[in-house]
Protein backbone atom coordinates (compact mmCIF):
# COMPACT_ATOMS: atom_id res chain seq x y z
CA UNK A 1 0.00 0.00 0.00
CA UNK A 2 3.11 2.86 1.03
CA UNK A 3 5.28 1.21 -2.17
CA UNK A 4 6.59 4.17 -3.76
CA UNK A 5 5.05 6.63 -1.64
CA UNK A 6 6.79 9.64 -0.65
CA UNK A 7 6.43 10.73 2.87
CA UNK A 8 7.75 14.35 3.85
CA UNK A 9 8.18 13.31 7.79
CA UNK A 10 8.55 17.20 10.04
CA UNK A 11 10.01 16.01 13.56
CA UNK A 12 9.44 18.81 16.44
CA UNK A 13 10.94 18.91 19.77
CA UNK A 14 9.83 16.75 22.70
CA UNK A 15 11.54 13.39 24.58
CA UNK A 16 9.25 11.22 22.01
CA UNK A 17 11.25 12.57 19.00
CA UNK A 18 13.15 8.70 19.56
CA UNK A 19 10.01 7.86 17.72
CA UNK A 20 10.34 9.16 14.63
CA UNK A 21 13.53 6.93 13.96
CA UNK A 22 11.49 3.93 14.62
CA UNK A 23 8.62 5.16 12.49
CA UNK A 24 10.96 6.14 9.48
CA UNK A 25 12.42 2.57 9.46
CA UNK A 26 8.74 1.16 9.65
CA UNK A 27 7.94 3.42 6.78
CA UNK A 28 10.90 2.38 4.57
CA UNK A 29 10.45 -1.51 5.01
CA UNK A 30 6.91 -1.35 3.42
CA UNK A 31 8.40 0.79 0.34
CA UNK A 32 7.45 4.39 1.37
CA UNK A 33 10.63 7.57 0.74
CA UNK A 34 10.91 9.66 3.63
CA UNK A 35 12.15 13.06 3.54
CA UNK A 36 12.88 14.67 7.13
CA UNK A 37 12.85 18.30 8.33
CA UNK A 38 13.58 18.89 11.77
CA UNK A 39 12.25 22.01 13.83
CA UNK A 40 14.77 23.93 15.37
CA UNK A 41 14.71 21.97 19.53
CA UNK A 42 14.22 18.38 17.19
CA UNK A 43 17.79 18.35 17.04
CA UNK A 44 18.36 18.47 21.03
CA UNK A 45 16.67 14.96 21.48
CA UNK A 46 17.61 12.97 17.55
CA UNK A 47 20.55 14.06 15.62
CA UNK A 48 20.20 14.80 11.53
CA UNK A 49 22.54 11.84 11.37
CA UNK A 50 20.40 9.34 12.75
CA UNK A 51 17.75 10.61 10.93
CA UNK A 52 19.73 10.48 7.37
CA UNK A 53 20.86 7.30 8.13
CA UNK A 54 17.56 5.86 8.46
CA UNK A 55 16.08 7.67 5.98
CA UNK A 56 18.69 7.55 3.35
CA UNK A 57 18.03 10.87 2.12
CA UNK A 58 19.58 14.46 3.16
CA UNK A 59 17.71 16.10 6.56
CA UNK A 60 16.48 19.62 6.35
CA UNK A 61 16.31 21.99 9.10
CA UNK A 62 16.68 25.41 7.79
CA UNK A 63 15.06 27.50 5.87
CA UNK A 64 17.44 30.38 5.01
CA UNK A 65 19.98 27.93 3.43
CA UNK A 66 20.80 29.06 0.16
CA UNK A 67 21.90 26.13 -1.20
CA UNK A 68 18.89 24.21 -0.07
CA UNK A 69 17.03 27.11 -1.27
CA UNK A 70 18.68 26.97 -4.90
CA UNK A 71 18.30 23.11 -4.70
CA UNK A 72 15.13 22.28 -2.88
CA UNK A 73 12.96 25.16 -2.17
CA UNK A 74 10.53 25.26 0.95
CA UNK A 75 7.20 25.15 -1.64
CA UNK A 76 8.96 22.14 -3.49
CA UNK A 77 10.31 20.61 -0.65
CA UNK A 78 6.47 20.05 0.50
CA UNK A 79 4.77 20.13 -2.79
CA UNK A 80 6.80 16.58 -3.72
CA UNK A 81 5.56 15.01 -0.94
CA UNK A 82 1.96 12.54 -1.31
CA UNK A 83 1.33 13.24 2.49
CA UNK A 84 3.15 15.54 5.10
CA UNK A 85 3.11 13.55 8.31
CA UNK A 86 3.85 15.57 11.81
CA UNK A 87 5.41 12.99 14.79
CA UNK A 88 5.89 14.22 17.45
CA UNK A 89 3.78 17.65 17.16
CA UNK A 90 4.29 19.79 20.12
CA UNK A 91 2.47 22.24 21.61
CA UNK A 92 4.69 25.04 20.10
CA UNK A 93 4.31 23.70 16.59
CA UNK A 94 0.71 22.58 16.70
CA UNK A 95 0.18 26.62 17.55
CA UNK A 96 2.16 27.89 14.51
CA UNK A 97 0.24 25.49 12.12
CA UNK A 98 -3.01 26.92 13.74
CA UNK A 99 -1.64 30.64 13.57
CA UNK A 100 -0.37 29.88 10.01
CA UNK A 101 3.09 31.47 11.03
CA UNK A 102 6.27 30.50 9.09
CA UNK A 103 8.98 31.41 11.34
CA UNK A 104 11.24 28.18 10.65
CA UNK A 105 11.42 25.40 7.92
CA UNK A 106 9.14 23.28 9.71
CA UNK A 107 6.46 25.57 10.09
CA UNK A 108 7.42 27.19 6.80
CA UNK A 109 6.26 23.70 4.34
CA UNK A 110 3.03 23.10 6.21
CA UNK A 111 1.92 26.38 5.83
CA UNK A 112 3.10 26.07 2.22
CA UNK A 113 1.65 22.15 1.21
CA UNK A 114 -1.15 21.71 -0.73
CA UNK A 115 -1.02 18.02 0.56
CA UNK A 116 -3.21 16.30 3.40
CA UNK A 117 -1.10 16.65 6.83
CA UNK A 118 -1.27 13.99 9.63
CA UNK A 119 0.32 14.99 13.49
CA UNK A 120 0.65 12.95 15.95
CA UNK A 121 0.41 15.15 19.39
CA UNK A 122 3.03 14.81 21.58
CA UNK A 123 3.22 16.99 25.47
CA UNK A 124 2.12 17.29 28.87
CA UNK A 125 -1.09 16.42 29.66
CA UNK A 126 -1.89 19.96 31.12
CA UNK A 127 -0.55 21.67 27.92
CA UNK A 128 -2.65 18.86 25.71
CA UNK A 129 -5.91 19.67 27.65
CA UNK A 130 -5.12 23.45 28.05
CA UNK A 131 -7.89 25.87 26.53
CA UNK A 132 -5.43 26.93 24.23
CA UNK A 133 -4.12 23.62 22.61
CA UNK A 134 -7.77 22.92 22.11
CA UNK A 135 -8.37 26.06 20.40
CA UNK A 136 -5.36 25.31 18.26
CA UNK A 137 -6.52 22.08 17.90
CA UNK A 138 -10.12 22.42 17.01
CA UNK A 139 -8.93 25.02 14.21
CA UNK A 140 -6.59 22.69 12.93
CA UNK A 141 -9.10 20.23 12.34
CA UNK A 142 -11.12 22.83 10.90
CA UNK A 143 -8.34 23.19 8.52
CA UNK A 144 -8.58 19.45 7.33
CA UNK A 145 -5.36 18.44 9.34
CA UNK A 146 -5.86 15.21 10.64
CA UNK A 147 -4.77 13.66 13.78
CA UNK A 148 -3.48 9.98 15.30
CA UNK A 149 -3.49 10.13 19.30
CA UNK A 150 -2.37 11.27 21.27
CA UNK A 151 -2.96 8.32 23.92
CA UNK A 152 -3.12 8.00 27.49
CA UNK A 153 0.28 6.87 29.13
CA UNK A 154 3.04 7.32 31.30
CA UNK A 155 5.15 10.44 30.51
CA UNK A 156 8.78 11.48 31.20
CA UNK A 157 7.56 14.18 33.22
CA UNK A 158 6.29 11.11 35.66
CA UNK A 159 2.68 12.07 35.34
CA UNK A 160 -0.27 10.03 33.49
CA UNK A 161 -2.80 10.94 31.41
CA UNK A 162 -3.66 12.09 27.85
CA UNK A 163 -0.62 13.51 25.80
CA UNK A 164 1.77 10.42 25.38
CA UNK A 165 2.27 9.92 21.68
CA UNK A 166 0.85 7.03 19.66
CA UNK A 167 3.20 4.13 18.89
CA UNK A 168 5.14 3.84 15.72
CA UNK A 169 3.17 1.48 14.73
CA UNK A 170 -0.37 3.46 15.11
CA UNK A 171 0.80 6.13 13.13
CA UNK A 172 1.70 3.67 10.69
CA UNK A 173 -1.88 2.17 10.47
CA UNK A 174 -3.42 6.13 10.14
CA UNK A 175 -1.07 6.50 7.44
CA UNK A 176 -1.86 3.66 5.56
CA UNK A 177 -5.53 4.47 6.02
CA UNK A 178 -4.61 7.44 4.59
CA UNK A 179 -3.80 6.14 1.28
CA UNK A 180 -6.81 3.79 1.75
CA UNK A 181 -9.01 6.93 0.76
CA UNK A 182 -8.96 9.44 3.65
CA UNK A 183 -10.13 7.65 6.99
CA UNK A 184 -10.22 9.50 9.77
CA UNK A 185 -7.09 8.80 12.34
CA UNK A 186 -8.53 8.24 15.79
CA UNK A 187 -8.70 11.01 17.80
CA UNK A 188 -8.83 11.03 22.02
CA UNK A 189 -8.18 13.00 24.81
CA UNK A 190 -11.49 14.77 24.92
CA UNK A 191 -10.91 17.46 21.79
CA UNK A 192 -13.66 18.54 19.22
CA UNK A 193 -14.90 16.00 17.26
CA UNK A 194 -13.75 14.60 14.17
CA UNK A 195 -14.89 16.55 11.27
CA UNK A 196 -16.26 14.33 8.31
CA UNK A 197 -13.22 13.79 5.90
CA UNK A 198 -12.61 16.06 3.12
CA UNK A 199 -10.95 13.40 0.89
CA UNK A 200 -12.99 10.67 -0.53
CA UNK A 201 -14.57 7.61 1.30
CA UNK A 202 -13.17 3.91 -0.36
CA UNK A 203 -16.37 1.81 1.29
CA UNK A 204 -18.74 3.95 0.11
CA UNK A 205 -21.63 2.08 -1.24
CA UNK A 206 -20.28 -1.04 0.45
CA UNK A 207 -22.79 -2.64 2.87
CA UNK A 208 -20.95 -4.23 5.65
CA UNK A 209 -22.14 -6.79 8.84
CA UNK A 210 -20.48 -6.57 11.73
CA UNK A 211 -20.78 -8.54 15.01
CA UNK A 212 -19.90 -7.77 18.06
CA UNK A 213 -19.71 -8.64 21.86
CA UNK A 214 -20.30 -11.57 23.84
CA UNK A 215 -24.17 -14.02 23.61
CA UNK A 216 -25.88 -14.82 26.77
CA UNK A 217 -27.73 -18.01 26.61
CA UNK A 218 -30.24 -18.73 29.38
CA UNK A 219 -29.90 -21.10 31.61
CA UNK A 220 -33.16 -20.61 33.72
CA UNK A 221 -34.94 -16.76 33.94
CA UNK A 222 -31.42 -15.26 35.99
CA UNK A 223 -28.63 -17.34 34.65
CA UNK A 224 -26.90 -17.23 31.68
CA UNK A 225 -23.60 -18.47 30.14
CA UNK A 226 -21.54 -15.90 29.20
CA UNK A 227 -17.62 -14.50 28.33
CA UNK A 228 -15.99 -12.04 28.73
CA UNK A 229 -16.46 -9.87 25.43
CA UNK A 230 -16.49 -6.31 25.98
CA UNK A 231 -17.58 -5.73 22.22
CA UNK A 232 -14.70 -3.07 22.19
CA UNK A 233 -12.90 -4.29 18.59
CA UNK A 234 -16.56 -4.98 17.09
CA UNK A 235 -17.70 -1.52 17.79
CA UNK A 236 -14.33 0.05 17.07
CA UNK A 237 -14.26 -1.79 13.86
CA UNK A 238 -18.35 -0.72 13.05
CA UNK A 239 -17.18 2.80 13.79
CA UNK A 240 -13.84 2.73 11.15
CA UNK A 241 -15.82 1.13 8.61
CA UNK A 242 -18.95 4.06 8.88
CA UNK A 243 -15.80 6.73 8.97
CA UNK A 244 -14.51 5.17 5.64
CA UNK A 245 -18.12 5.29 3.63
CA UNK A 246 -19.44 1.93 4.56
CA UNK A 247 -23.06 1.14 5.28
CA UNK A 248 -22.41 -0.55 8.23
CA UNK A 249 -24.91 -3.34 10.23
CA UNK A 250 -23.71 -4.06 13.62
CA UNK A 251 -25.66 -6.91 14.97
CA UNK A 252 -24.49 -6.48 18.87
CA UNK A 253 -24.45 -8.75 21.95
CA UNK A 254 -25.12 -7.23 25.51
CA UNK A 255 -22.25 -4.93 25.76
CA UNK A 256 -21.98 -1.41 28.17
CA UNK A 257 -20.86 0.76 25.17
CA UNK A 258 -22.49 3.38 23.06
CA UNK A 259 -23.95 2.85 19.51
CA UNK A 260 -21.19 3.99 17.20
CA UNK A 261 -22.11 7.22 14.92
CA UNK A 262 -23.86 6.71 11.55
CA UNK A 263 -24.33 2.75 12.13
CA UNK A 264 -27.23 0.77 12.50
CA UNK A 265 -27.28 -1.04 15.55
CA UNK A 266 -29.17 -4.62 15.87
CA UNK A 267 -29.04 -5.86 19.21
CA UNK A 268 -29.45 -9.70 20.01
CA UNK A 269 -28.61 -11.57 23.38
CA UNK A 270 -28.36 -15.19 22.21
CA UNK A 271 -26.25 -16.62 19.46
CA UNK A 272 -29.70 -18.06 17.67
CA UNK A 273 -30.44 -14.19 17.47
CA UNK A 274 -27.58 -13.25 16.32
CA UNK A 275 -27.52 -16.15 13.73
CA UNK A 276 -31.25 -14.72 12.46
CA UNK A 277 -30.19 -10.99 12.29
CA UNK A 278 -27.18 -11.65 10.37
CA UNK A 279 -28.80 -13.78 7.42
CA UNK A 280 -31.36 -11.45 7.43
CA UNK A 281 -29.63 -8.68 6.38
CA UNK A 282 -28.05 -10.48 3.56
CA UNK A 283 -26.68 -9.89 0.66
CA UNK A 284 -23.53 -7.71 1.75
CA UNK A 285 -20.45 -6.75 0.64
CA UNK A 286 -18.35 -7.69 3.59
CA UNK A 287 -18.93 -9.51 6.84
CA UNK A 288 -16.92 -9.02 9.95
CA UNK A 289 -17.46 -11.35 12.49
CA UNK A 290 -15.91 -10.15 15.56
CA UNK A 291 -18.24 -11.33 18.02
CA UNK A 292 -17.50 -13.53 20.91
CA UNK A 293 -20.65 -16.18 20.33
CA UNK A 294 -21.43 -19.05 23.03
CA UNK A 295 -20.37 -22.22 21.04
CA UNK A 296 -22.74 -24.15 23.49
CA UNK A 297 -26.08 -23.18 24.86
CA UNK A 298 -28.52 -25.07 27.45
CA UNK A 299 -30.54 -27.90 25.41
CA UNK A 300 -33.88 -26.74 27.27
CA UNK A 301 -34.14 -23.43 29.57
CA UNK A 302 -36.19 -23.53 32.35
CA UNK A 303 -38.99 -21.11 32.42
CA UNK A 304 -38.25 -21.22 36.31
CA UNK A 305 -35.48 -20.29 38.58
CA UNK A 306 -33.27 -23.51 39.11
CA UNK A 307 -32.87 -24.64 43.00
CA UNK A 308 -30.38 -26.27 44.86
CA UNK A 309 -31.13 -29.59 46.09
CA UNK A 310 -28.92 -30.88 48.37
CA UNK A 311 -25.20 -31.24 47.31
CA UNK A 312 -25.84 -32.03 43.81
CA UNK A 313 -25.00 -29.74 40.95
CA UNK A 314 -28.41 -29.54 38.45
CA UNK A 315 -26.95 -31.45 35.39
CA UNK A 316 -27.30 -29.68 32.20
CA UNK A 317 -27.71 -30.78 28.50
CA UNK A 318 -26.04 -29.16 26.23
CA UNK A 319 -26.66 -28.21 22.86
CA UNK A 320 -24.64 -26.53 19.87
CA UNK A 321 -24.76 -23.42 18.64
CA UNK A 322 -25.41 -22.29 15.14
CA UNK A 323 -22.19 -21.75 13.64
CA UNK A 324 -22.70 -18.05 11.90
CA UNK A 325 -19.19 -17.62 10.63
CA UNK A 326 -19.71 -21.08 8.47
CA UNK A 327 -22.60 -20.83 7.92
CA UNK A 328 -22.37 -17.71 5.98
CA UNK A 329 -18.72 -18.28 4.10
CA UNK A 330 -20.97 -21.29 3.00
CA UNK A 331 -24.26 -19.80 1.74
CA UNK A 332 -25.21 -19.43 -2.17
CA UNK A 333 -23.07 -17.36 -4.23
CA UNK A 334 -26.32 -14.36 -4.54
CA UNK A 335 -26.23 -14.00 -0.58
CA UNK A 336 -22.67 -14.74 0.31
CA UNK A 337 -20.49 -11.43 0.97
CA UNK A 338 -17.15 -10.68 -1.71
CA UNK A 339 -15.25 -10.93 2.04
CA UNK A 340 -15.77 -13.47 4.75
CA UNK A 341 -13.42 -12.42 8.16
CA UNK A 342 -13.67 -14.31 11.57
CA UNK A 343 -12.20 -13.66 14.43
CA UNK A 344 -9.46 -16.47 16.34
CA UNK A 345 -9.62 -16.10 19.96
CA UNK A 346 -7.30 -18.56 21.46
CA UNK A 347 -4.99 -19.28 24.13
CA UNK A 348 -2.38 -21.10 22.66
CA UNK A 349 -1.02 -22.21 19.41
CA UNK A 350 -3.13 -18.82 18.46
CA UNK A 351 -1.94 -18.95 14.64
CA UNK A 352 -2.06 -22.75 14.15
CA UNK A 353 -5.44 -23.06 15.05
CA UNK A 354 -6.62 -19.78 13.08
CA UNK A 355 -5.11 -21.94 9.89
CA UNK A 356 -7.25 -24.49 10.49
CA UNK A 357 -10.25 -22.46 11.47
CA UNK A 358 -9.49 -20.76 8.01
CA UNK A 359 -10.01 -24.08 6.20
CA UNK A 360 -12.84 -25.43 8.13
CA UNK A 361 -15.26 -22.60 7.88
CA UNK A 362 -14.13 -21.83 4.53
CA UNK A 363 -13.69 -17.91 5.42
CA UNK A 364 -11.27 -15.35 3.41
CA UNK A 365 -9.53 -14.15 6.17
CA UNK A 366 -9.08 -14.76 9.63
CA UNK A 367 -7.98 -11.81 12.79
CA UNK A 368 -6.41 -13.91 15.09
CA UNK A 369 -5.41 -13.08 18.99
CA UNK A 370 -4.16 -14.53 22.04
CA UNK A 371 -6.82 -13.89 24.78
CA UNK A 372 -5.47 -15.60 27.67
CA UNK A 373 -5.93 -14.06 30.84
CA UNK A 374 -2.38 -12.22 30.60
CA UNK A 375 -2.89 -11.14 27.58
CA UNK A 376 -5.53 -8.60 28.62
CA UNK A 377 -7.60 -8.33 25.89
CA UNK A 378 -11.07 -9.24 26.78
CA UNK A 379 -11.98 -6.05 28.44
CA UNK A 380 -8.75 -4.12 27.35
CA UNK A 381 -8.19 -1.07 25.14
CA UNK A 382 -5.38 -2.83 23.14
CA UNK A 383 -5.08 -6.03 20.75
CA UNK A 384 -2.68 -8.40 19.17
CA UNK A 385 -3.58 -9.93 16.04
CA UNK A 386 -2.46 -11.74 13.19
CA UNK A 387 -3.97 -11.43 9.74
CA UNK A 388 -4.43 -14.61 8.23
CA UNK A 389 -5.00 -15.56 5.01
CA UNK A 390 -4.51 -18.32 1.91
CA UNK A 391 -1.27 -16.17 1.25
CA UNK A 392 -0.21 -16.38 4.41
CA UNK A 393 0.33 -14.64 7.81
CA UNK A 394 0.43 -10.74 8.74
CA UNK A 395 1.93 -10.06 12.31
CA UNK A 396 0.69 -6.87 13.54
CA UNK A 397 1.89 -5.45 16.91
CA UNK A 398 0.30 -4.79 19.79
CA UNK A 399 -1.64 -1.38 19.34
CA UNK A 400 -4.99 0.16 20.51
CA UNK A 401 -7.95 -1.70 19.09
CA UNK A 402 -8.96 1.30 17.68
CA UNK A 403 -5.86 0.85 15.39
CA UNK A 404 -6.47 -2.29 14.76
CA UNK A 405 -9.87 -1.32 13.71
CA UNK A 406 -8.22 1.48 11.09
CA UNK A 407 -5.92 -0.84 10.11
CA UNK A 408 -8.31 -3.07 8.93
CA UNK A 409 -10.40 -1.41 7.35
CA UNK A 410 -7.64 0.23 5.16
CA UNK A 411 -7.15 -3.66 4.09
CA UNK A 412 -10.51 -4.22 3.31
CA UNK A 413 -11.14 -0.96 0.98
CA UNK A 414 -7.67 -2.27 -0.09
CA UNK A 415 -9.35 -5.75 -0.91
CA UNK A 416 -12.33 -3.83 -3.06
CA UNK A 417 -9.88 -2.05 -4.89
CA UNK A 418 -7.73 -4.70 -5.88
CA UNK A 419 -9.19 -7.95 -5.30
CA UNK A 420 -6.21 -8.57 -2.78
CA UNK A 421 -5.06 -8.36 0.44
CA UNK A 422 -1.01 -7.66 0.93
CA UNK A 423 -0.27 -10.37 3.71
Amino acid sequence: MLKGKRILLVISGGIAAYKALELIRRLRERGASVRCVLSRSAAHFVTPLSVSALSGDKVYGEIFSLTDEAEMGHIQLSRDADLLVVAPASADLLARMAAGMADDLAATVLLATDKPVLVAPAMNVRMWTHPATQRNVAQLQADGVQFVGPVDGAMACNEYGPGRMSEPMEILAAIEAQFAGGIRAPFHAGAPDALTPITSQPLAGKKVIVTSGPTHEPIDPVRYIANRSSGKQGHAIATALAQAGADVILVSGPVNLPDPKGVRVIRVETARDMFSACFLNLPADAAIFAAAVADWRVAVESDKKLKKTGDVAPSLQMAENPDILRAIANTDAKRRPALVVGFAAETDHVVDYARAKLDKKACDWILANDASPQSGVFGGDENTVHLVTRDGVEDWPRMSKQAVAEKLTARIADFFKSGVVDA
